[in-house]
């Protein structure tokens, strides 16, 4: 730690913000400015490490856990334990703590998960949205992270491709008014706040990021990482809209798409990072890579890694999500700037940008864990909003055999009734992937209230549900017994290139399940997916009322609340229904659609 703290303008926290990057920036070494620009995984990072490599970011993937089942105060005493190694380093300059919180603080066993930004999307509540991302704030700050890489600002043009659920919609203007997501990480800027400038409000917000720059919902095929083959014009006006609202709202990262635009991939792009992000959209954060992205700059992937570096920083990258060989990436960037490959200019632009981050978060002046806010991480208050989320998100699709006759809402009080399906008692596969694990899993994965909970809560005490996995042959041979019965089907979890579909039947032969009930008891299909699915004619005209759940996550009793009447349906559809595969890419600005269900649909 520097001697004189009092005359060093960077650990002034009444100095401007520029005044205190530019102070510090002068300070630093190449090797200090180089680890500034790198960010590790948990699993390899040591205090020793941090300190000695001047490492500027830690972050854990999908699944990095302290330990399973980890307490939000554990993950403190692990985070803090890091940003002491920070802070003991020559300058003392604080790291930023990354976490993939894309649907709440959904790594940490017992947050909050809140439904994924389909589901969101069907909402079309921008309040609602900003709520939700200030109780996520709220659940990251209180296990010491800093950062949230949230949120994903895609326009979902083809739902074959494995990451339809991150977004909100395939429609711009739709995406556009959703990202108050933004705000309610961050904090809402003042009027006069500059655009495209980092802001964040105090320490009960987080950083956010948009992602990820850009077009990569609109890949050919739906393939992941692949490429979107569309002008500049086109860009433009599909995928470019919500970063622009994003960046109105002060957000302070960018992280890159592993995508291409025409070909161009989007990490060793000049002109969308540099000349347009930048340059004319007048960016101020700083762009992050995404992970091992540099990687696949090269065939094959992780060969030539020294000129991944040089062609991605001199495009534009600031920091890179290494997030293993951290050692290669420092020499390797060390080695292109000593031989003029890389230059120090371009090195300083990137430091700025990650200080002025630093500065504007205020970890200089509070990096450590507030312990007070522990609390707020699955409190009632923000599982009460999850609740509402799931209410406001449900799309009902059909809703009686006539148009006179609706089935719903169920009644309460029937009888006997048959709860079945995959679905309907498996809290893994409600919340989806992002969820515990990177792909997401089965099970009882974390605290929450699954589909089958919460119809036992809300039934009357004389009402019997029978609940099975697979519906046995003996239930449905003693159908006449049921009054009715909910049939929850749906999609297992996914993340990413593993989520990638193109036949987009729903699997565990969910369309015969709902079929074989529907045939002997008025059946109401609940579909739980991140994407729309294949519904086949015959599903359609043997059930009662479909219901498009999306993955709703650990608040099932907004489910309940809704098929049984306490509520309206409210939700719309924030994609094109395809009827068939063949149509895909199937989006409401085509020239010839005929979709099954258009953008915008939903009964009440």
């Amino acid at each position: 730690m520097e001697s004189k703290e009092e005359s060093c303008v960077y650990r002034n926290p009444d100095a401007p913000v520029e005044a205190r990057v530019q102070d510090l920036l002068s300070r630093m070494s190449l090797a200090e400015k180089i680890g500034q620009m790198t960010q590790i995984e948990r699993v390899v990072t040591t205090r020793t490490v941090i300190t000695n490599s001047f490492i500027g970011s830690v972050l854990n993937g999908g699944g990095s856990w302290p330990f399973e089942d980890a307490r939000p105060s554990d993950w403190a005493d692990m985070i803090d334990g890091y940003q002491n190694a920070a802070l003991a380093s020559r300058l003392g300059i604080p790291i930023l703590y990354g976490i993939d919180a894309v649907h709440g603080n959904n790594n940490v066993y017992g947050a909050t998960i809140f439904p994924h930004n389909i589901g969101l999307g069907a909402t079309r509540d921008a309040d609602l949205i900003r709520r939700i991302g200030a109780a996520t704030a709220l659940e990251v700050r209180a296990m010491g992270a800093h950062w949230a890489f949230a949120p994903c600002v895609a326009a979902l043009r083809n739902p074959r491709w494995g990451r339809s659920y991150e977004c909100f919609s395939e429609d711009a203007n739709t995406i556009c008014e959703l990202t108050t997501l933004v705000s309610g990480l961050q904090g809402e800027p003042p009027k006069e706040h500059p655009n495209g400038y980092p802001f964040i409000a105090g320490r009960n917000n987080v950083v956010a990021c948009a992602k990820h720059f850009v077009g990569d919902g609109g890949t050919e095929n739906g393939t992941n990482e692949g490429t979107t083959i569309v002008s500049f014009e086109d860009l433009e006006r599909i995928h470019l809209p919500p970063y622009l609202n994003c960046l109105a709202q002060g957000v302070s990262t960018v992280m890159a798409s592993y995508s291409s635009w025409n070909g161009s991939k989007l990490h060793s792009d000049y002109f969308l990072l540099t000349e347009l992000l930048k340059q004319k959209l007048g960016f101020e954060g700083f762009i992050i890579s995404d992970w091992e992205a540099l990687d696949r700059l090269s065939e094959p992937f992780g060969s030539n890694y020294r000129n991944c570096v040089k062609i991605s920083i001199n495009a534009g990258i600031d920091m890179v999500m290494v997030p293993f060989k951290y050692e290669r990436f420092i020499h390797d960037l060390t080695d292109l700037v000593q031989s003029g490959e890389v230059s120090m200019a371009r090195i300083d632009d990137a430091v700025e940008r990650i200080l002025r981050v630093k500065f504007v978060a205020g970890l200089f002046e509070h990096p450590l864990t507030d312990r007070s806010l522990l609390g707020t991480v699955g409190c009632t208050e923000h599982r009460e909003l999850g609740r509402e989320a799931v209410r406001k998100s449900l799309v009902l699709l059909k809703n009686g055999k006539h148009v006179d006759k609706p089935f719903l809402p169920l009644d309460r009080n029937a009888k006997r009734i048959l709860v079945t399906g995959t679905h309907a008692d498996d809290l893994g596969y409600q919340c989806g992937g992002w969820t515990k694990a990177w792909f997401g899993l089965s099970g009882r994965i974390t605290i929450g209230t699954t589909l089958l909970d919460a119809i036992k809560a809300i039934v009357g005490d004389q009402t019997k549900v029978i609940y099975e996995k697979y519906p046995s042959e003996e239930s449905l041979a003693s159908s006449e017994g049921f009054s009715y019965a909910i049939v929850a089907v749906g999609e297992s979890p996914y993340a990413e290139t593993l989520g990638d579909n193109s036949e987009l039947i729903i699997p565990f032969n969910g369309s015969d399940i709902v079929t074989a009930v529907a045939e002997r008891v008025p059946t109401l299909m609940i579909l739980f997916s991140g994407r729309p699915m294949v519904l086949e004619p015959t599903v359609l005209e043997k059930t009662e009322a479909v219901v498009s759940a999306w993955l709703p996550g650990s608040e099932g009793q907004g489910m309940a609340d809704v098929i049984f009447g306490d509520y309206d349906f409210e939700g719309k559809l924030p994609v094109s229904w395809f009827k068939r595969v063949e149509q895909l890419p199937l989006n409401a600005d085509a020239d010839l659609y005929d979709p099954l269900f258009p953008l915008g649909f939903g009964l009440n």
